[in-house]
């Protein structure tokens, strides 16, 4: 492609909408351009990156034996409500554009598609003959986020690869699951990634386990936690940690003390002279499921130590049977406009303790007479420990369970910390990188074919639900990832494999006619010869057209200069920023040898 002949604008200042590197230089290099918030234009440049990174995810899914196909972008709200999901998707996380068709029938746009793929298996496998199979698609998902941002990374609009595989049993699940692991990894090495596998939360898919890959770049929105003996790696929604031993405490009998002006773990440390690791602190929440029942949750937790609110919903949605509920769809610390709708009396806040008394609830149909009082795993072994004591301005100290509180029922719900022991070695600690999560793969399990009526015959004629598993890698965000984690002050640094071009032949002046000549000469020998390659035959200055080959980042820069009256020309790499004098006759060779190396 001629770039003068090429839709090709770039910008010189940083757009203003633009937060971190990758997404200001899409858009400065004319990569993308914004239509509205969260939804972009693909440019001509970035549809061959997309082409690239496509082509790659589809040559390592075919590798596995999976098939392609392709499923409706709209859906039936009658799918979702089947797998219980609807209101988790429409309401809870809100993430789903819902419309009302013409003849008044609820629809989607598919942010996901487990709903429709179990539907389509529901219909069409009938026997363990048939199984395993693995569809896999590659297509736009719409997500109504509540704040777009970073461009690519987290947009309204943009395009992934998600699969769903069917089996008979766990063990045939846990092979195409391994088989996966393999195939993300393939992938994102042969994109030029580097990358860390973690283990992660579920979340609103579900599932009894589930792997993230994170792409490691400063600007990532997920904490990667790992250990450096490489033995464990996790997003810190689903990281374990063992947390410092706590400190003995100096209290030896129960007493009840005034605490005044100590609604703070660390001013009522400072005014008894104890640890923060001898405090339980009690934490109140407000969970609403989505039968309209609201549920008052007291969170008992060591003093130096926070609730993940992660591992805390996953614990109540599977709760929600408790309450004839079948999903949570909000949760949250409620403020003092929230407490007025159900406390029968002030909260004595900052003052709260493991036994605060039911009767500050307010009797009503709507919201759970009982508190739910759960306890992290921090708090069992405390003894003589400090805590509230449901009187503003007081704490109980030298408080244990058993004796002055009954120890309510007992989990993790802990937020690992940097510097916290490993748990499959106290010798190793907790170190913390920033990720962003370019894939995610599930083992689902039953939950879907169970709820929608998917099912098979055994080989002994039993009826049974299919085993299902997921996989998704975001093809647009993958892209982006790769800008965030290369580049520099000039622009961006496309690794070779998914660059758009792998090299651009720059004509300083077009005027002159030998330039011109060795430019178009080597712009066709290198087409010919598969280097896919721009010749910049714009007539503007050779310094705005350098500075254009460095913003949008192509990985070879040849520039027929003075150099082609020695009969070579001068080439650059755009990685490592080295300049290398090469015969005319043997750049075409030259550049297939690095291309080949490269990729």
């Amino acid at each position: 492609m001629r770039l003068s002949q090429m839709l090709f604008v770039t910008l010189r200042e940083d757009p203003a909408e633009a937060e971190i590197p990758s997404h200001k230089l899409l858009l400065r290099a004319g990569y993308i351009r914004r239509i509205a918030s969260g939804v972009y234009a693909y440019m001509p440049l970035l549809w061959r990156v997309l082409q690239k990174v496509s082509q790659i995810v589809r040559e390592e899914m075919n590798a596995t034996g999976a098939q392609e196909c392709l499923l409706p972008q709209i859906q039936p709200a009658e799918l979702w409500q089947e797998s219980g999901r609807w209101d988790t998707y429409t309401k809870a996380e809100g993430i789903m554009f819902s419309l009302t068709d013409r003849q008044d029938r609820e629809m989607g746009l598919g942010p996901t598609h487990e709903e429709v793929i179990t539907a389509v298996a529901r219909d069409t496998i009938r026997s363990y003959r048939q199984l395993p199979t693995h569809l896999y698609q590659i297509q736009t998902k719409f997500r109504d986020e509540i704040r777009p941002r970073f461009g690519l990374m987290r947009g309204r609009e943009f395009i992934m690869k998600d699969g769903y595989s069917f089996h008979a049993t766990e063990e045939s699940l846990k092979e195409t699951y391994a088989d996966m692991d393999r195939a993300y990894r393939n992938i994102l090495t042969r994109c030029g990634l580097k990358f860390q596998a973690v283990e992660a939360d579920s979340g609103a898919i579900g599932g009894s386990g589930s792997q993230e890959f994170m792409v490691l770049a400063e600007a990532g929105e997920d904490a990667v936690m790992y250990t450096e003996d490489g033995q464990y790696a996790a997003n810190l929604e689903k990281a374990v940690s063992l947390p410092p031993e706590p400190i003995a405490s100096a209290f030896t009998t129960p007493e009840k003390r005034a605490t005044p002006n100590t609604a703070t773990i660390a001013t009522l440390c400072d005014l008894l002279g104890c640890s923060p690791t001898q405090v339980v602190k009690n934490v109140l929440y407000q969970a609403v499921y989505d039968n309209g029942v609201t549920v008052l949750v007291l969170v008992s937790i060591r003093g130096d130590r926070d609730v993940n609110d992660t591992k805390l919903t996953n614990e109540l949605t599977r709760r929600a049977v408790d309450y004839e509920a079948t999903t949570l769809i909000a949760l949250d610390v409620p403020d003092t406009e929230a407490q007025a709708k159900w406390a029968a009396k002030p909260l004595p806040l900052g003052y709260i303790a493991p036994d605060l008394d039911d009767d500050y609830i307010a009797g009503s149909k709507t919201v759970a007479p009982k508190f739910l009082r759960l306890a992290d795993n921090t708090v069992t072994a405390l003894k003589n420990f400090v805590s509230g004591a449901n009187d503003t301005g007081y704490h109980t100290v030298g408080a244990n369970w058993g004796e002055t509180y009954t120890l309510p029922d007992t989990l993790d719900l802990d937020t690992a910390m940097v510097g916290d022991r490993a748990v499959h070695d106290p010798n190793q600690t907790l170190h913390t990188a920033r990720g962003i999560e370019a894939g995610h793969i599930f083992q689902l399990g039953t939950k879907y074919s169970a709820a929608l009526g998917a099912t098979f015959t055994d080989e002994d004629g039993k009826t049974k639900p299919l085993v299902m598993g997921c996989y998704g890698i975001g093809v647009s965000r993958l892209a982006q990832s790769a800008v965030e984690q290369s580049h520099d002050r000039n622009g961006i640094i496309w690794p070779v494999a998914i660059a758009p071009y792998q090299a651009v032949v720059v004509v300083p002046n077009i005027k002159t006619e030998p330039q011109m000549a060795i430019g178009t000469q080597l712009y066709e020998a290198l087409n010919a010869a598969g280097v896919e390659t721009l010749l910049d035959d714009r007539n503007e200055r050779a310094g705005v057209k350098f500075k254009d080959a460095e913003l949008i980042g192509i990985p070879y820069r040849i520039v027929t200069g003075r150099s082609i009256e020695a009969g070579q020309v001068e080439i650059v790499e755009r990685a490592t920023g080295t300049t290398e004098e090469v015969a005319i006759e043997a750049v075409v060779s030259w550049l297939q040898a690095k291309i080949a190396a490269a990729v």
